[in-house]
């Protein structure tokens, strides 16, 4: 068996490249506007629901898969693109014997 070596990466020591470091990832790392408090991600968020926006896909509705609301502003667009095309669509299913 490989014996394992514990290797402590912790810098206890300040140095210049650590500070600037730390003041890039806090221009770099973007906010996460998800919190516990008032804003937490859910399948009923805003951002989560579709509502006719580029953000939310879900409906809210647990397993709601056949719902022609469902996606973003693109998916329903996409969506109804599609179905110009497809000779299948609700009332013609796949396959159709």
């Amino acid at each position: 068996m490989a014996n394992e070596l514990t290797i402590d990466l912790a810098q206890n020591e300040p140095n210049q490249l650590t500070a600037v470091a730390n003041q890039e990832r806090s221009k770099l790392i973007p906010k996460n506007d998800y919190n516990e408090v008032g804003n937490q991600y859910s399948d009923v968020n805003k951002d989560a629901v579709a509502d006719g926006d580029a953000k939310g896909r879900g409906t809210g509705v647990f397993l709601d898969v056949y719902n022609n609301a469902a996606g973003t502003s693109n998916d329903i667009v996409e969506r109804k693109n599609e179905i110009k095309i497809n000779k299948y669509n609700s009332s013609k299913t796949y396959p159709d014997f």
